[in-house]
């Protein structure tokens, strides 16, 4: 049985990629048979609102959506924890003290993802008094796990190539998982079998595969859906500005049937749905 889910979080509005993203996931379980799980990833400290997560339940039924909500990020702390403590045991982080701006100093190599970590700190004297995340060691897990793959729905199996994204931190100097490990961490525990979301988490995938063998965890498929465009060609982003699903429903538009629209791609005016390489023809 396919479990899917869709996983906002709670720094800013729900926006029509959000809800493009909340309806490729549902219809995919519900057409199985399945089910979709609501989790809310709520950790990012003091950006996480915690009064967002009504309004986004709110938005996903005015949309005609229907879920199982499982627990928020936020409670769970200790797997995270304990999984990094595992991973330090295995050799396989190291603490980083640099700042985005010693990074960008250092003109470090760009790759698809934005900047990649040169590794400055690693194999370096850690510094006590300076508060540190902790990365990943990419070369190292490499060595242990081997050839690696994953399978997308639409682009089919892909060998696990981290190197776009270098070095990741795991652990945040601000937070007690990145992105990369909660997640990873919280399908396993969740019976996630398939991960949907958007095309720019893409080669996040490929980090999160190493994770599942390092930390013995079930591996799902992934099914990477195209995201939205504005009319200058850039995602839909709530830093942006983009128009909020709480505003639409405010406003008193039919929110079935501004997600009837968006299953058949007729977007609204200034929105578009590019095709992806990745999506295949």
């Amino acid at each position: 049985m396919i479990v899917t889910r869709f996983a906002p979080s709670p720094n800013g509005s729900l926006h029509l990629g959000h809800a493009y993203s909340a309806i490729v996931a549902h219809d995919l379980a519900r057409d199985a048979g399945g089910r979709i799980l609501l989790r809310i990833e709520d950790i990012d400290g003091a950006r996480s609102r915690p009064e967002l997560a009504d309004e986004f339940r709110r938005d996903l039924e005015w949309l005609g959506l229907e879920w199982e909500e499982v627990p928020a990020q936020s409670t769970r702390l200790a797997s995270y924890e304990a999984a990094a403590n595992r991973l330090l045991e295995m050799g396989m982080l190291y603490p980083c003290t640099c700042t985005r701006a010693e990074i960008d100093a250092l003109e470090p190599r760009i790759g698809a993802q934005g900047v990649i970590y040169p590794g400055t700190c690693k194999g370096e004297n850690f510094d006590p008094d300076r508060k540190a995340a902790l990365r990943l060691d990419v070369d190292a897990v490499m060595a242990k796990v081997g050839q690696l793959s994953w399978q997308d729905a639409l682009a089919g199996e892909q060998v696990a190539d981290p190197r776009e994204f270098g070095d990741v931190v795991l652990v945040r100097k601000d937070a007690p998982a990145s992105y990369h490990l909660a997640a990873t961490l919280d399908d396993a525990a969740d019976g996630v079998t398939l991960v949907t979301r958007g095309q720019d988490l893409f080669a996040a995938s490929h980090i999160h595969r190493l994770l599942q063998e390092l930390l013995g965890l079930p591996v799902p498929r992934w099914h990477h859906h195209g995201l939205l465009l504005d009319e200058d060609g850039k995602k839909l982003a709530k830093r942006r500005g983009s128009p909020s699903l709480a505003d639409r429903r405010e406003a008193g538009e039919d929110g079935k049937a501004l997600a009837e629209s968006l299953r058949i791609g007729q977007m609204p005016c200034g929105i578009t749905l590019p095709h992806y390489p990745h999506e295949g023809t």
